[in-house]
């Protein structure tokens, strides 16, 4: 039985190869677009609605993405910029809770990965095939990541929470 917390599996490393890093810049590329179109149609109701039982509202995930993909892009950049530069974490549930979360409209944030994604795209199409395993530290994790591992990541990421408000719809019958 699929673990609804996880609708397309947990995030799996894979080696680098051009082919796999192809199919992930797409993934950068067309999440906003992705997103949108799982977004189509909801009404405020819905996006107050929980994932499942004590999880997220679809708003609050959609500000999440919002707020989690601009620190990869930051820590991506950090890391082409330093030499295995420490990031700073953040709670992602605390951030969840703040009142932009809770109170500001999902479509703010999706605009935003719209932006974001293509300035991100962007450079990862323009860098050079070695600075993929350029490294960021993080130190709540106590872990190198290189930044191969954050686009598999975010790659990931994007698709991970789609899949969820996608069966957050199945399951109320909003398909």
């Amino acid at each position: 039985m699929t673990d609804i917390r996880y609708p397309i599996g947990t995030y799996v490393e894979q080696p680098f190869s051009e082919p796999l890093l192809q199919e992930r810049l797409l993934d950068i590329r067309f999440l906003p677009n992705l997103l949108e179109h799982t977004l189509l149609n909801l009404d405020e109701a819905q996006y107050k609605e929980p994932l499942r039982e004590g999880a997220w509202t679809i708003q609050q995930v959609v500000h999440h993405l919002a707020d989690s993909h601009m620190n990869a892009y930051i820590r991506f950049k950090l890391a082409l910029t330093e030499d295995n530069p420490v990031i700073k974490p953040y709670d992602q549930d605390s951030w969840a809770a703040l009142p932009d979360s809770l109170q500001l409209p999902a479509n703010y944030s999706a605009t935003l990965l719209h932006a974001l994604h293509n300035r991100w795209h962007h450079l990862m199409t323009t860098i050079q095939t070695e600075d993929w395993n350029r490294t960021y530290y993080h130190p709540e994790y106590k872990k190198t990541t290189s930044l191969w591992y954050l686009l598999g990541l975010y790659a990931w990421h994007g698709k991970h929470h789609v899949a969820q408000i996608d069966a957050c719809r199945k399951s109320n019958g909003w398909q």
